[in-house]
């Protein structure tokens, strides 16, 4: 067994004490896989698939755009695979995201964001500056946000969550940002039970899904500011948008009264779960995902010391 192989078979827990009365949350801990996210999953697809129809080959270069987390996980790919790679990333994304891309070999070029928020402009910039390492000769672009390679990364997952819950899922619950997890976990879901709700969360601050403007928010990896091109409505019954401060304070409430140690598009995962749960009553069950260990936030004001614990709903 190498590294690559301790990719998925995540376990599923149950929420203890913030599921509504008489229902069932349970979420996927990602944060097991080697770099402590889903985007692990993602990243084996793309560069395996890749190499597969020679798109990639040995002594290439591969290049990506990211907020952190997927760049972790193709360093680590890489690494594993003895690619060279070069990420375009931001300071508008967590310190500890950058330091472990680095750790991890990548060389990091970063994008100034203005005020350190997510906006449509920043990942267009970003896009852009991956756009010009890929015409080097002999780079291959994963290309996140348009590689239907990733989705595939993501029906294993869905099988897990079949198999976890033995079927008795009501609804599942994600945040959007590249739309390829909740469009590869949707496939399956809706081919094993097609009354099965798929719900997709977004940022509040930009609910571009939802029909809303484009806005800066702070819930690292999700809402571009626009309509990712993977983004399948079809699979998708409902969508739930959660402002930036309510997804931190509910991050910082799964740590303390769970023990669930997540970032913040987890923290909006579990408040739009919490929704679902209480509209489908008693006996529901619903499963959503820990995304990202909170480990890559320990420098940002989501666990900094002298934030109270709130409430959201």
């Amino acid at each position: 067994m190498n590294v690559l192989d301790t990719i998925g078979h995540t376990p599923l827990a149950r929420l203890r004490a913030l599921a509504p009365e008489g229902t069932s949350i349970g979420a996927k801990l990602e944060w097991q896989n080697p770099t402590g996210s889903v985007k692990d999953r993602m990243a084996l697809a793309v560069i395996e698939r890749a190499e597969a129809d020679g798109r990639l080959r040995p002594g290439d270069t591969v290049v990506e755009y990211t907020g952190g987390s997927t760049g972790a996980s193709l360093a680590l790919v890489c690494a594993a695979k003895g690619y060279r790679i070069r990420i375009v990333s931001s300071d508008a994304f967590a310190r500890e995201k950058l330091d472990q891309m680095r750790a991890l070999g990548a060389e990091v070029i970063v994008v100034p964001s203005e005020g350190g928020q997510t906006t449509r402009q920043l990942i267009l910039d970003m896009i852009e500056a991956a756009r010009a390492l890929a015409r080097a000769p002999h780079t291959y672009w994963t290309d996140q946000l348009n590689n239907h390679d990733a989705v595939a990364g993501y029906t294993a997952l869905g099988e897990e969550i079949w198999k976890d819950t033995a079927g008795a899922v009501d609804a599942f619950v994600h945040s959007v940002g590249t739309a390829a997890c909740i469009r590869g976990v949707a496939a399956v879901l809706k081919r094993r039970k097609p009354a099965v709700r798929i719900v997709a969360v977004e940022p509040a601050e930009s609910a571009v899904l939802s029909g809303g403007a484009p806005g800066p928010h702070k819930i690292e990896g999700v809402g571009i500011g626009y309509v990712p091109p993977l983004w399948e409505p079809s699979l998708v019954d409902e969508i739930v948008a959660v402002p930036t401060a309510e997804a931190k304070a509910m991050a910082r409430r799964l740590a303390r009264e769970e023990g669930w140690f997540a970032g913040t598009s987890s923290g909006a995962n579990v408040i739009a779960a919490r929704q679902v749960a209480e509209r489908l009553g008693a006996g529901a069950s619903v499963v959503t995902l820990m995304a990202d260990s909170g480990l890559k936030y320990l420098n940002t004001d989501v666990f900094q010391a002298d934030q109270g614990l709130s409430s959201p709903g």
